[in-house]
C-alpha cells in the first residue's frame, strides 16, 4: 500500500515547470478584452475629430 506521507516527503517540484510558470506570468499579453477596449477608444477618438 502507498504511504502518502512518505511520498510527499520525497516530492520535489520540477524546476522547468516553475521557470515556465514565471515566464508566462511575467509576459504582458493582450487579450480580446484589451483589443475591444482599444478599438472602442480609437472609434471614439475618430468620432470626436
Amino acid at each position: 500500500m502507498i504511504n502518502f506521507e512518505e511520498e510527499l516527503k520525497k516530492f520535489h517540484p520540477v524546476l522547468e515547470l516553475e521557470d515556465a510558470e514565471e515566464a508566462i506570468y511575467n509576459q504582458d499579453l493582450t487579450d480580446m478584452a484589451d483589443l475591444l477596449v482599444k478599438m472602442v477608444q480609437e472609434s471614439r477618438d475618430k468620432s470626436e475629430e
